[in-house]
């Protein structure tokens, strides 16, 4: 698996993946806390309330106490208990009011005009029957009693829910209550949802940007990391080229040079014969036929100016005609012109490098090199019936293999996305080299991997 596969299988697949779940568990728990909340608030609030209701109406008892405990049931007494009950306003919807038994308005601040009429078939917007409902629930003993009606303080007839508290004061036939608008309790309620939605969102945003950010420094890394494998790639190219270089050029070059030394001793000296003198002309030049031959062949190794003229096949069909030892069978099948330039220098790196181990290594009898295409990938095969090699000591040593890992390196980089594979025994090797038409994206795993034919 290439190295950007590792990364995006086992760092940003499992990262998104934790981060997504963490996400879900947060906004399942604050979700489940907004609702655990308002079933507490609400609660509270109307019991509150209903506290609240209780202590008016008793409130409003006690100041007419002495009035009503008087035993007296003259209308100066009532009409006394009345004014006093009209001024107990607690706040700007808060009120007493104040019925007999039968439905009559007695007392009302904010209805000072129905003051006197006959309400008992007064209704609210839902059909309940208000006066005879908080009448009887008065007589039964006192309690509360829920229905909507227009808030005062409002200045508009659109009706609130509303809940009102009724006593009975059966020595005068009063039934007495007051009530309180619970619109802002859907007030308060709808300001926490507001409060806890922003939260969660505030909460998701973070957390998201937590992942770009993670994506981000991931995907950086693993450009650095791609960035230092050509690097390192290159690397070894060069010390490559500077043994080459070494051995090779470099070491004929001195004997050339000793040859030139010794002709200027020669010449220097006393007359001898010219034809001594032609012979080791004779052998420099040779040598340097030799070094300008080696050069010529490290340039061709740098960049073959045949791949660039006369593209991949033509190419392979040179090396393999120009190979030193044995004869080659190249079988070129179908169209390989479409390819981009790295995959060509990639798999022209792959047969240069598999021929010269064959050469140096396997002492094979036989070499097979095909070239076969399909619609989505190109493959190249060098067979040999060598003596083969540890395939593993190779890629696990890294004091050997450095061609096979050279190979792998140029097929598996970003701008090739091919794939090397190499099967060896005491009968032979064969090395495939698959290289995709078009190289997918550097951060997507290929859902249509080519296949072998």
């Amino acid at each position: 698996m290439r190295l950007r596969q590792k990364i995006i299988l086992f760092a940003i697949a499992p990262l998104v993946l934790a981060l997504s779940a963490i996400s879900l568990t947060v906004y399942h728990q604050a979700t489940s806390l907004v609702q655990q909340e308002r079933g507490i608030i609400k609660p509270a609030y109307l019991a509150t309330k209903e506290s609240e209701l209780k202590n008016y109406v008793a409130l409003a008892r006690q100041a007419i106490s002495h009035l009503y405990e008087s035993g007296k049931t003259d209308a100066v007494t009532k009409d006394a208990a009345r004014a006093i009950l009209a001024k107990l306003e607690y706040s700007e919807d808060g009120y007493l009011f104040l019925y007999d038994l039968k439905g009559t308005m007695l007392m009302h601040p904010r209805q000072k005009e129905s003051v006197g009429k006959n309400m008992w078939n007064l209704a609210d917007p839902n059909g309940k029957m208000i006066i005879q409902d908080l009448i009887r629930i008065a007589q039964a003993g006192g309690g509360f009693y829920d229905y909507v009606w227009p808030k005062p303080s409002a200045n508009s007839n659109d009706p609130k829910p509303k809940r009102s508290y009724a006593i009975e004061l059966p020595a005068w036939g009063w039934m007495l209550g007051t009530g309180v608008y619970l619109d802002d309790i859907d007030t308060a309620l709808a300001e926490v949802d507001r409060k806890a939605s922003n939260n969660i969102t505030s909460t998701m945003l973070w957390i998201l940007a937590i992942t770009v950010l993670s994506l981000i420094l991931i995907i950086s890394m693993g450009l650095v990391l791609n960035i230092w494998e050509q690097r390192d790639t290159l690397e070894k190219e060069r010390m490559r080229f500077a043994g080459e270089l070494h051995d090779g050029v470099c070491q004929k070059l001195g004997a050339i040079k000793l040859h030139i030394e010794t002709l200027i001793i020669r010449l220097a000296g006393p007359f001898q014969d010219i034809s001594t003198t032609l012979d080791v002309l004779e052998e420099t030049t040779g040598r340097l036929y030799e070094v300008n031959d080696e050069v010529r062949a490290i340039a061709r190794g740098l960049y073959p100016e045949i791949l660039a003229d006369l593209g991949l096949e033509s190419a392979l069909r040179q090396l393999t005609h120009d190979y030193p030892t044995t004869p080659i069978g190249f079988f070129p099948a179908g169209d390989v012109s479409g390819l981009t330039g790295p995959a060509n220098l990639a798999l022209y790196r792959t047969a240069q490098e598999s021929l010269e181990n064959i050469r140096k290594y396997a002492r094979a009898s036989r070499i097979t090199l095909r070239l076969e295409e399909d619609e989505h990938c190109v493959t190249l095969t060098i067979i040999d019936d060598g003596i083969g090699f540890d395939v593993s000591k190779c890629t696990s040593e890294p004091s050997s293999g450095l061609g096979v890992r050279n190979m792998r390196r140029r097929l598996e980089n970003e701008a090739v996305d091919g794939k090397l594979t190499i099967n060896s025994s005491l009968q032979g090797t064969t090395v495939t080299a698959k290289v995709p038409r078009k190289p997918r994206n550097i951060f997507l795993i290929n859902l249509f991997p080519c296949t072998r034919k």
